[in-house]
């Protein structure tokens, strides 16, 4: 195992759902002594094991994993929650010797992480209520494009049904009378306590992350797994009696969709073909995240090695 001769430096591995960063993070920790952060704004939550790809048992228990089975689906994670246990963790890892390691695809959280949190007024009930019953009567898609005349940044960077973020920026603009962009202008830049080094994996080619993407899709629903089938996951989840599609634990990509399928309303050709397109929309908007990060090292997630790639220029430091 290499020696780390940094003390104050700490390793984002970014990329796009099915880009490999796991795997290569499991690498790059057989070399240097390591602990991941995750980056991921699913992982987050308990007993939804099979829909977000988390890590499996023996894989957390090569490395320690912080910041993966912390809350109930039912609860909500926030960027500056991330921020908070990212920042306390970040110098825990450093105290034990070993190199904190990033690892995920929640853009938000990285940039809130590396530029700052946003000074975004608090959330208002009512205003986000009235959007609640606006949305079940126009649908997410008309509330998109009122968002898109009202602010057209942020309209242009939101996916159509991205229900949780269009319903906030249109709430920040009630409560305010500004555009959300406008205000993410303002934000002061963070200096972090130590150097963050960013590594991107990105596909040279789309199609063949497109074939990742429908072949890990397709081994979720079959359970292909040690935790069984997306469906049967799903099932346990509506079991509860305390959950609901609304709940932004139950919009995670596949979930959605699950639950759709379980209510009768797609059939599981169409629960296969939605969960695929909308992993593949989620995968477009990461990489048009990460093409906002400047700061970033690309590095091909199709090469045969990309963690030699990452050890290789660790190494030339």
């Amino acid at each position: 195992m290499m020696d780390f001769p940094y003390s104050n430096l700490a390793l984002a591995i970014m990329g796009p759902t099915a880009s490999g960063k796991t795997a290569a993070a499991l690498a790059i920790a057989r070399e240097i002594p390591c602990e991941i952060i995750s980056v991921d704004s699913a992982l987050v939550y308990r007993e939804m094991d099979i829909g977000t790809a988390k890590p499996t048992a023996q894989e957390r228990a090569s490395v320690p994993h912080h910041l993966i089975d912390i809350i109930d689906p039912l609860d909500s994670y926030s960027v500056a929650q991330f921020c908070t246990n990212a920042l306390e963790l970040v110098a825990q890892i450093h105290s034990r010797g070993k190199l904190p390691l990033l690892v995920g695809g929640t853009m938000l959280y990285f940039k809130g992480l590396s530029d700052g949190l946003d000074e975004l007024p608090a959330a208002n009930p009512a205003i986000r209520a009235e959007l609640e019953l606006d949305a079940a009567r126009l649908g997410w898609p008309a509330l998109h494009a009122r968002l898109h005349s009202l602010d057209p940044a942020s309209g242009a960077r939101l996916s159509p049904n991205d229900a949780q973020r269009i319903g906030r920026a249109l709430e920040i603009i009630a409560i305010s009378g500004k555009p959300m962009s406008a205000l993410l202008a303002l934000r002061e830049k963070t200096v972090l306590p130590f150097e963050l080094l960013s590594f991107a994996l990105e596909p040279s080619e789309r199609a063949v992350l497109h074939q990742r993407i429908a072949t890990r899709f397709d081994a979720m629903l079959a359970g292909d797994n040690d935790s069984g089938a997306l469906i049967d996951e799903v099932e346990a989840l509506r079991a509860r009696g305390d959950l609901h599609p609304g709940l932004p634990s139950m919009r995670c990509v596949g979930y959605r969709q699950a639950w759709q399928y379980l209510d009768g309303e797609i059939d599981h050709a169409a629960l296969r073909e939605t969960g695929i397109i909308a992993t593949r929309q989620l995968a477009k908007r990461q990489l048009t995240w990460l093409r906002s990060m400047p700061q970033r090292t690309v590095i091909d997630c199709l090469e045969k090695d990309p963690a030699a790639r990452i050890l290789e220029q660790l190494a030339a430091r």
